[in-house]
């Protein structure tokens, strides 16, 4: 799978591996009919700058992924350069997208992946979901009895991820491991909602 580097995060001094963020950002916004990541909210802020910047608040380790059309767009919101792994197939599915991005790993115990059109997560819940996390992990936020994004991988199934293909991303890894599974119940609607058109966007 070809996938470029801008440049790899370095290794933590902690001899406890910390844990981070998988910001998947290369999405094609085919049913929003425009770039939905530079969209505005009614604050005034952007759908990725939003997303970036709660994330921000919650922990500095954060791999942003996306496309190469998009680079421009996320660094003038905010992303990092030197922490940004561009995935040239993301055409072919999240799957590919998530994939390229565990590849860009450091050495973190757990990842948690984000979606980048999931601007209205509040950061307390990005902080929960962070705590919960270690190497054997895979837990996913309930809100009111529905399950949410994003969802928390230890490092024992980044092998599996990075397998990952089309559009099926992590739910492949998910169904086959139901049983290691832990839901985490969250006070925040927002881990059920995402921005598909723009009637989403307020």
């Amino acid at each position: 799978m070809p996938t470029e580097y801008l440049q790899q995060p370095g290794q933590q001094d902690d001899p406890k591996p910390p844990q981070g963020v998988i910001l998947l950002a290369a999405g094609f916004s085919r049913r929003f009919g425009g770039i939905k990541l530079n969209a505005l909210l009614p604050n005034g802020n952007t759908v990725f700058g939003q997303t970036y910047a709660r994330i921000k608040a919650a922990t500095d380790n954060i791999l942003v992924v996306t496309r190469p059309e998009l680079l421009n767009i996320l660094l003038a919101a905010g992303s990092p350069k030197d922490n940004t792994v561009l995935c040239p197939d993301a055409d072919k599915g999240m799957g590919h997208t998530l994939a390229c991005g565990i590849q860009g790993v450091p050495d973190w115990s757990a990842a948690l992946v984000c979606l980048a059109d999931m601007p209205f997560i509040k950061t307390a819940t990005y902080t929960q979901l962070l705590n919960s996390l270690n190497e054997d992990s895979i837990v996913v936020p309930e809100f009111r009895g529905q399950r949410g994004n994003p969802v928390g991988f230890g490092r024992t199934w980044f092998e599996l991820l990075a397998g990952a293909t089309g559009d099926v991303g992590a739910r492949g890894v998910m169904r086959e491991h139901a049983d290691s599974i832990s839901k985490l119940a969250v006070e925040d609607e927002g881990v059920l909602r995402d921005v598909d058109v723009p009637g989403d966007l307020g």
